[in-house]
């Protein structure tokens, strides 16, 4: 994820890059001449198999080094697991799991166990070769205890423990320990059994043998700490599964196990997850589950080895109109891409420019494509593992390595450019997806260009249905996006003007997962939002420019509302993501009924805080079903909607970029089944609905 002479891979190509792309180059651009140089030093990659990760060196107390306390992790949880949500929580699995996993890589771990026991305890058990057991001359205290609570402590700082690893801060075992109420770990190893706890960070009593045994590894169990994941401590199968299996991708033949033991169990089976294929049973897993129609039989994969760095790519084309990219350095999801990524997008527009002018696919009156036009339709899966991976920040969202882009640029050029040839029908049909996607993308331009000229030359290029505010400081206001005129016309009447707008809307918009860029721009559903929030979409967003702090979708509580939801987010999501990664997205949330007797009345948002006021009321009440917002009157749509001090609205937080793809991907595509079998999945998280 060695550049031939008269290849260089990281100059500034010439075929068209998107801004995308431009902000992942920056980085290598500044550092051009060092690439250049690195670029000399490769030289000719070795074709094998896979990286030489295998450990033959010693692995004892004395590998075990320390960089130098664990009350920190505790006073800023945060900063070393991201969060104290349920992210953060499932974060602590993550961490003991990847260090299983690194003993996979050096060749000394074929299962990994993960059980999710009653009082939402976590027990991870390996095979691999065990923490070090042995006292650790600095410290005086067994390894098993340096490695738990001290941090920066491991045999993964040069020591000869391991060769490549995801766990490079050395942090994970003790982080968790710090943040967990007890913690357990049992060493198989030497023909005996370890055992150590701790409790609250602080060991209990010494490191003790508790039993002989002939197998090795390590087993750990701990309790997340309630006062520190004070929102929750409950795992959920689901989150943890989709871990789990992407870590039995990427590590082919690596047995993954997850059994769930709790007193009710989501899964009562245990989940076996073993890959042989690896990450080209993992792009074929990522189609088959999104219900794509693929443009080719199988995924072109491919495999390049240099040094101490390995490169392995899987990609797939579709008849979708999004790209699907994961990337990750030594097992590690980058989340934020880096220089693999980069090596991979500018050489994919390379060839695909390249072969389309040697064989005459590319005419002379043809534009170059860019990357957006090759990326459409796009799975692809990016795996390298190095040695010395440098990683941006602790949750190690982005690779720094210069040294990987020109190793992946040159592994994807020379090896696709050969498939290319030597599969000229494939090449052909997925060129003629690029080339539809370059003619939409030009119209999308043309488009945009006509809606500038026209709203310069009316001088106003707000919609004419928007109520705005009085307030012109973004900070202080909100645009509620209101179902139906009837709706808009109570929310005009009941709003605070100073700083609330209101923009009505009518009909359901576009389904923008279903259609191109060409289609969208000037949709008569969606082109009065873009105006009102000012920023533009696609490649023109710029969040600067929003005019409101919040938007706020405000429609009916029934099936048709929450498809206008759903909608909506689905158009924000493609098009002008930052809105919700940046927190600007609200969704309402009006009352379902209003539950009245004399003079006291209240509303419910929910059947059970309808039964609840009702038994507050003490029987023989009146129930008025709110069926849309239409039925309120101004003065009831503020009190229960739009007055900061009453109403409800929720945040809309996008917490795993790859999991919101794949759903918006399952409900919005073309595909029935996979639709079908995610409600039916799902089915129980639904009420309130109208059906």
């Amino acid at each position: 994820m060695s550049i031939e002479n008269e290849v260089l891979e990281t100059e500034v190509l010439e075929e068209e890059i998107s801004e995308e792309e431009k902000a992942a180059l920056s980085k290598e651009e500044a550092a051009a001449q060092k690439e250049a140089e690195l670029e000399a030093q490769i030289g000719d990659f070795d074709d094998v198999e896979a990286m030489d990760t295998l450990v033959e060196g010693e692995y004892g107390a004395d590998q075990i080094q320390v960089l130098e306390g664990l009350e920190a992790v505790r006073k800023r949880p945060g900063m070393y697991i991201g969060s104290t949500g349920p992210k953060g929580l499932h974060h602590l699995v993550y961490e003991i799991v990847d260090n299983s996993i690194d003993e996979a890589l050096a060749g000394y771990c074929t299962h990994i166990e993960v059980n999710m026991l009653p009082d939402d305890v976590i027990e991870v058990i390996d095979n691999g070769r065990g923490i070090p057991v042995g006292i650790n001359e600095k410290y005086g205290k067994s390894s098993v205890e340096v490695v738990l609570t001290i941090l920066h402590a491991g045999g993964k700082f040069g020591g000869s423990g391991y060769k490549v690893s995801g766990g490079l801060h050395g942090v994970g075992s003790s982080v968790v320990n710090a943040l967990s109420t007890w913690f357990e770990v049992e060493v198989r190893q030497e023909g005996h059994i370890h055992a150590m706890r701790f409790e609250i960070g602080d060991p209990v009593a010494p490191l003790k043998v508790i039993g002989d045994t002939k197998e090795t590894g390590t087993t750990i169990r701990f309790k997340a700490n309630p006062e520190i994941f004070q929102e929750t401590t409950h795992y959920e199968f689901d989150t943890l599964e989709k871990r789990l299996r992407e870590q039995a991708f990427l590590n082919a033949g690596l047995k993954i196990t997850l059994t769930d033991l709790r007193e009710n169990p989501e899964r009562p089976e245990p989940e076996v997850y073993c890959y042989e294929g690896g990450i080209t049973e993992f792009v074929n897993f990522i189609n088959n589950k999104r219900g794509f129609t693929p443009l080719h039989e199988e995924p072109i994969s491919f495999n390049a080895v240099k040094g101490d760095r390995e490169v392995d790519i899987s990609l797939m084309y579709n008849d979708s109109y999004n790209e699907i990219l994961y990337s990750y350095a030594n097992n590690v999801r980058t989340i934020d891409g880096g220089t693999h990524e980069a090596g991979f997008k500018t050489a994919l527009t390379r060839v695909f420019n390249d072969y389309g002018k040697k064989y005459n696919i590319l005419k002379d009156s043809d534009k170059k494509l860019s990357g957006d036009d090759v990326r459409e339709g796009l799975i692809a899966v990016i795996s390298v593992k190095l040695t010395e991976a440098e990683f941006e920040g602790q949750t190690k969202g982005k690779l720094g390595n210069t040294e990987m882009t020109p190793l992946v640029s040159k592994t994807v050029y020379d090896k696709l450019m050969e498939y290319f040839e030597e599969n000229p029908a494939v090449a052909k049909g997925i060129f003629n997806k690029a080339l539809e996607a370059s003619r939409a993308r030009e119209a999308a331009r043309k488009a945009r260009d006509l809606a500038r000229r026209k709203s310069a030359l009316e001088g106003n290029s707000l919609p004419g249905k928007l109520a705005d505010c009085l307030e012109k400081s973004a900070e202080m206001t909100e645009i509620y996006l209101v179902e139906g005129d009837s709706a808009g016309g109570s929310a005009k009447l009941g709003r605070e003007v100073r700083y609330q707008a209101i923009l009505p809307m009518w009909g359901k918009c576009l389904n923008v997962e279903k259609a191109r860029l060409d289609r969208v721009i000037g949709n008569d559903k969606l082109t009065p939002v873009v105006s009102a929030l000012g920023t533009g979409i696609g490649e023109d967003f710029d969040i600067n420019k929003l005019r409101y702090d919040k938007v706020v979708i405000m429609s009916d509580a029934d099936v048709d509302g929450a498809h206008i939801q759903t909608l909506l987010l689905t158009f924000f999501f493609r098009y002008m993501r930052e809105l919700i990664t940046e927190g600007h997205v609200y969704i309402a949330c009006p009352p379902l009924y209003k539950v009245s007797k004399g003079k006291k009345f209240a509303y419910a948002f929910s059947d059970e805080e309808r039964d609840e006021k009702i038994a507050e009321f003490e029987g023989n009440c009146d129930i008025q079903r709110y069926k849309g917002l239409g039925e309120m009157d101004p003065e009831q749509l503020w009190e229960t909607t739009m007055d900061p001090n009453t109403r409800i609205i929720k945040q809309i937080h996008l917490e795993d970029a790859m999991i919101a793809d794949e759903t918006f991907s399952i409900l919005m595509g073309d595909k029935v089944e996979p639709r079908r079998e995610f409600i039916e999945k799902n089915a129980k998280y639904v009420q309130n609905l109208d059906v």
